[in-house]
């Protein structure tokens, strides 16, 4: 086996793994097909490995190329978290470096824009990067800086504090209840339409499930991503559960079973303890911590 020691290699093996062809991945890099096909094949030849086959949708990965990605991947974020943590620092102006933020989508979506504002009127200099996802991002492993996170961090090494509870609650539009009527009971959403999840047990409609006597099997309009389930609540097309600071912005919401059904999610805010005392980190924990606060207190009822 050759030496390996050009990461364009692995960039390019990337970009191919993700785009399943090299017009695609061109696209996406701005390198040239011959360029990303030496590529290739110069770390097919250093492996020893053939890492993709061709075929008339273009290239399918082997099994050797299945097994390696999540290393690359690896690779790929520290190389990441070195070019951030390179970049850090403060100066009279204040302090400047990218500062990437992993969170919840229904979080990233209706509540960090106007937390991260201020900031970014404080702070110009620095970079935000918003990786929005149910997922839990590996802190540890430096796929971002700093998490927003609705479950308690159980990684050690991270320095995490506790925000407040966010309390949610199930809605159906007006419209949907003219035509189908209101549930009595948990046990009659079955006969409902119902919004939920479709596979993805990282969710945090999986995390209600597991508090209330539901599964898969009841929904009726199934969707991995939260925006678009309430989305979807919100045009009609069933009951779904909606976070009730975010229900009582829109007035054509009506609670669903609000007495039988009570879940709140923890939200918290974590990042790696080396992080602390990286001025442009530090700077966003903060007012992250500062600006989810005022508002999980705003809507605590």
């Amino acid at each position: 086996m050759a030496e390996i020691n050009d990461w364009t290699l692995l960039r390019s093996f990337l970009a191919v793994w993700r785009r399943g062809s090299l017009s695609a991945a061109a696209r996406a890099t701005g390198l040239t097909q011959p360029t990303l096909g030496r590529h290739i094949d110069e770390l097919e030849q250093g492996l020893g490995l053939a890492l993709f086959t061709r075929s008339p949708g273009g290239l399918v990965p082997t099994e050797a190329a299945r097994g390696l990605v999540t290393h690359a991947e690896a690779m790929e974020a520290a190389f990441a978290a070195l070019v951030r943590a390179a970049s850090a620092g403060g100066d009279a102006a204040g302090p400047r470096g990218t500062v990437r933020i992993t969170a919840s989508e229904i979080v990233g979506t209706f509540v960090l824009p106007d937390v991260l504002a201020p900031l970014r009127h404080r702070h110009p200099g620095i970079v935000l990067e918003l990786a929005l996802s149910n997922r839990t991002d590996d802190l540890l492993r430096r796929d971002a800086d700093i998490a927003v996170r609705m479950a308690r961090p159980k990684q050690d090494s991270l320095v995490a504090r506790w925000i407040g509870t966010v309390p949610l609650g199930l809605y159906a539009h007006r419209d949907y209840v003219q035509r189908f009527g209101l549930p009595g009971t948990v046990a009659a959403l079955r006969e409902h339409h119902v919004v939920g999840f479709d596979r993805d047990d990282h969710s945090a409609r999986a995390v209600v499930a597991g508090t209330l006597p539901i599964d898969r099997t009841l929904f009726s309009v199934r969707v991995d991503n939260d925006v678009a389930q309430v989305m979807a609540v919100r045009a009609g097309l069933g009951i779904g559960m909606i976070q009730k600071a975010l229900a009582r912005q829109d007035p054509m919401l009506v609670p669903v079973l609000a007495e039988e059904v009570a879940v709140a999610l923890d939200c918290w805010l974590a990042m790696h303890e080396d992080q602390r005392n990286a001025p442009p980190v530090r700077a966003v924990f903060d007012a992250l911590a500062d600006g989810l606060s005022e508002w999980v207190a705003g809507h605590a009822a």
